[in-house]
């Protein structure tokens, strides 16, 4: 807060909705000078020609669903808010393809795509966010199964760097510049190596039949069990989630979509497999695709072996019972990414204790434990990021794209 008046001129020059910074444009408790909305690529352009210009760091928001997510950046003198860029550009429904900018939010996306009966296939765990957001966090929910992560679904983007420079990949573009793939550079990136302004996505058939079939597993080894029944299977599922609660058993349920009658047929084999205990709905688990932290608690992104989904819960388990802490655990154990949960009222100390030692368990599943959501007294506590490999690729990417550090510095892993 408190920029100068100067500086804002100059901002308003190039972009009409421009204004300082309240208390409520914070970026994880970092507090913002001045806000921008541009309403085109032109627009992101000049604002960040001007940003450059003045040395001024830049943070990108869009819905702000995710924006306390990771690691809060180390300055943010403008808060570029991409919201007015929110237009379905084409809809090529017989190519099934789909351009859109990146203030548009995801479920406004959905309305516009489901009258053709298609969808672009991605849910993540937090509803309301644009799909810029969801592109730069490289969010994925129960979908990825079948469908594949949100960057395999990115076939052209458009981003402006941090000098000002409009590019674009892939879509009708022929070549990607520098030899990078940069639709797939840009997702999960956070905001470090530009600013997102479009996307082209593919698109699938919206399902005309749903089914789940659920069942309570008699632990960690019973749900490893079942788990290979579901993805060894010839059945096809299109997503298989695992929901933990505190203190109670691990449950698997396992989505089929498509026609009606392949829909009932695996639905109906898997039911047989599972037996008895196994149960089958139209309508989803209330937990599905949900994210388990509520508001102000501890969320963790997991990764997993799927042959080592049994030693994770065992190693949440025992980290919850050293530190007195009751975890929950939630997530697509049919591709190796769960979601571990906190409650709001966990101790930092106990919480940051949590932590370290579930990392120091990894390597026994053979993943990583991401801080993804958290309160900034647990976060100063860890480093949420954790270790990485491929840092040194991942600084000279940075280097090459944004030299002087000036978006979303120190957001993301290595402090970049």
């Amino acid at each position: 807060m408190g920029g100068s008046s100067a500086t804002l001129d100059a901002l308003r020059t190039v972009v009409d909705d421009a204004r300082l910074a309240t208390p409520d444009d914070d970026v994880d408790g970092v507090d913002a000078s001045y806000v921008v909305s541009p309403g085109s690529v032109d627009e992101t352009s000049q604002a960040l020609r001007v940003a450059a210009d003045r040395r001024l760091t830049v943070v990108p928001r869009g819905a702000a669903t995710k924006l306390a997510w990771g690691a809060p950046p180390s300055s943010a003198d403008v808060v570029l808010d991409t919201t007015r860029m929110d237009k379905v550009v084409e809809h090529a429904a017989g190519d099934l393809v789909v351009t859109v900018q990146a203030g548009a939010r995801l479920d406004d996306v959905q309305s516009v795509l489901s009258p053709a009966g298609q969808r672009l296939a991605i849910d993540p765990v937090v509803t309301g966010g644009t799909v810029g957001g969801v592109v730069a966090t490289g969010a994925s929910g129960p979908l990825r199964l079948s469908h594949g992560a949100v960057r395999d679904l990115v076939i052209g983007v458009t981003f402006v760097r941090a000098d000002g420079v409009i590019a674009k990949a892939g879509g009708k573009v022929v070549k990607n510049v520098a030899g990078y793939d940069l639709g797939k550079l840009m997702a999960g990136s956070w905001g470090t190596l530009g600013v997102i302004t479009g996307l082209v996505f593919r698109l699938h058939p919206l399902p005309s039949a749903r089914r789940w079939v659920t069942v309570d597993a008699q632990g960690p080894d019973d749900l490893l069990r079942l788990v290979h029944e579901v993805v060894h299977s010839q059945l096809v599922p299109t997503a298989a989630e695992l929901n933990q609660p505190a203190g109670g058993p691990p449950v698997l349920s396992v989505l089929f979509d498509g026609l009606p009658e392949g829909v009932e047929a695996r639905a109906t084999s898997l039911l047989g497999q599972f037996g008895s205990a196994a149960q089958s709905h139209d309508e989803a688990p209330p937990w599905w695709g949900r994210q388990p932290w509520e508001p102000g608690g501890v969320g963790m992104r997991v990764t997993h072996e799927i042959a080592g989904v049994a030693r994770l819960l065992e190693g949440v388990a025992r980290s919850g019972a050293q530190h007195g802490v009751n975890p929950v655990v939630r997530g697509s154990v049919g591709v190796g990414v769960v979601h571990v949960a906190l409650p709001a009222d966990v101790q930092p100390d106990a919480g940051a204790a949590f932590i370290t030692t579930l990392r120091e368990d990894a390597p026994a599943w053979n993943g990583q434990v991401v801080v993804l959501a958290g309160p900034r007294s647990v976060k100063q506590r860890v480093d949420v990021w954790g270790p990485a490999g491929g840092l040194e690729l991942m600084h000279r990417i940075k280097e090459r794209f944004d030299p002087e550090r000036r978006l979303s510095p120190g957001r993301f892993v290595g402090g970049i």
